[in-house]
C-alpha cells in the first residue's frame, strides 16, 4: 500500500486530484491507517493515468466513472466500445462545427487583406 503523496507523484497529479478521483468513484476507497493517512494499491497509479487519458480525449468524469464501474463489474472492451464511439462522434461533430467557422472566416480574411474589409460598413467613419 502506498500513501497518497506517492500515488500522486507517480501518476503526475496533485494530491487534490487523487482525493477528487476517490470522491467521484474513479478510485476505490483507500485503506486508512490508524493515523488517518490514506493508502492506495500501487495499481491506483494506472487507474489515474487511464482516467486522465480518457478525460483528455473528451470523456466526462461521469462517463469515466461509468466505464470503470462496468469494467470492474466484468465488462469487456468489446462490451464497452460504444462509450469510446460516442466520444468519437462528439469529436467529429466539434470538428465539423469548427470547420464551418473556419470556412466563414477565410473569405473575411481575404477581403480584409485585399482592402475590402467586411467590417468597414459596420464601423462609422468617425470611429475609424
Amino acid at each position: 500500500m502506498v500513501k497518497i503523496g506517492e500515488i500522486a507523484a507517480r501518476a503526475g497529479v496533485s494530491v487534490d486530484t487523487v482525493r477528487y478521483y476517490e470522491q467521484r468513484g474513479i478510485l476505490p476507497p483507500p485503506v486508512r491507517l490508524p493515523s488517518g493517512y490514506r493508502t492506495y494499491a500501487p495499481s491506483s497509479v494506472n487507474r489515474i493515468v487511464l482516467a486522465r487519458r480518457l478525460r483528455a480525449v473528451g470523456m466526462s468524469i461521469d462517463e469515466i466513472v461509468a466505464a470503470l464501474a462496468a469494467h470492474d463489474g466484468g465488462g469487456t472492451c468489446g462490451s464497452e466500445v460504444w462509450r469510446l464511439e460516442a466520444v468519437r462522434e462528439r469529436i467529429d461533430t466539434q470538428i465539423a462545427q469548427l470547420s464551418k467557422l473556419r470556412d466563414f472566416l477565410t473569405p473575411m480574411i481575404s477581403a480584409c487583406t485585399d482592402g475590402c474589409c467586411e467590417l468597414s460598413p459596420i464601423i462609422s467613419p468617425s470611429e475609424r
